[in-house]
């Protein structure tokens, strides 16, 4: 199942929504997650860094506290995103394009970096041959995923629900490149050298189901997409099912992602 990635498509994938949607959607997961994957690319003063696929900057505000919001540019097919990396972070080179096609010259800059893109590209492969193209020889270039071939991303109780309430609905299990050995096969394929690729699990405390669920009803993402498609009584349907696993509240939900970087 190929997910387009491109400006033109990135609506179909529920993506074309205000920074805020996507902040309550994502972001209490890919912020810790983009600050231990900063730690994994070495990002350190100095150095000029690309976000691939910013969103509204989860790993864009890692990279302007080491490096300055000079030494940092970003781009992302969604333009609510990128008015949103803009405002949050003046100064930074924020552009709207695809990752298929940068709009950087050779080796200009000194770290490449996709958090949670690469499995939303056209073309992972040659999104990855692109960032490589213009990291300077020997750069980092890295990408994370979600282990959604394990289903053990932050959206698992919702699929583990769906298994009950619609169980012909293949979840994210069929997504490309989401898996240690598909995203690792992505950056050889683009021909970077000593691809390494390590797990990291993030850890997040809800304090309320409600606080948890909402973020999930505002269309963004597959998810968002695949509750719209279920209509009322099916999100009621799917909503009492994940009541009954996760209870009213505290809880916390681990996430697991695959970080991989190669050398230009």
């Amino acid at each position: 199942m190929t997910r387009a990635y491109e400006a033109s498509s990135v609506g179909d994938v529920g993506f074309d929504v205000a920074g805020e949607a996507y902040d309550r959607f994502m972001g209490r997961y890919s912020r810790p997650l983009a600050l231990r994957f900063a730690d994994f690319l070495e990002v350190e003063a100095g150095q000029h860094a690309l976000d691939v696929g910013c969103g509204p900057g989860a790993l864009t505000e890692p990279l302007v506290a080491r490096l300055g919001a000079t030494h940092v540019a970003a781009i992302d097919p969604s333009q609510p995103f990128v008015e949103a990396c803009r405002e949050r972070f003046p100064g930074v080179d924020v552009r709207l394009g695809a990752a298929e096609s940068l709009p950087f010259a050779d080796g200009v800059h000194d770290v490449a970096a996709a958090c949670l893109v690469v499995h939303f590209m056209t073309d992972p492969v040659g999104g990855l041959s692109e960032m490589k193209r213009v990291t300077r020889r020997d750069g980092w270039v890295g990408a994370t995923v979600w282990d959604l071939g394990n289903n053990r991303a932050p959206m698992r109780p919702i699929w583990e629900a769906m298994a009950e309430v619609a169980p012909d609905h293949p979840g994210e299990r069929d997504f490309p490149v989401g898996s240690r050995a598909g995203l690792v096969a992505v950056l050889e394929g683009a021909g970077l050298r000593h691809v390494e690729c390590e797990e990291m699990v993030v850890t997040v405390a809800h304090p309320t189901f409600e606080e948890w669920w909402e973020p999930f009803l505002h269309g963004v993402g597959p998810v968002g997409e695949a509750l719209a498609a279920l209509g009322d009584g099916g999100r009621d349907r799917l909503e009492a099912a994940l009541r009954r696993r996760l209870g009213p509240g505290p809880f916390e939900l681990d996430a697991v992602s695959y970080a991989a970087r190669g050398r230009a």
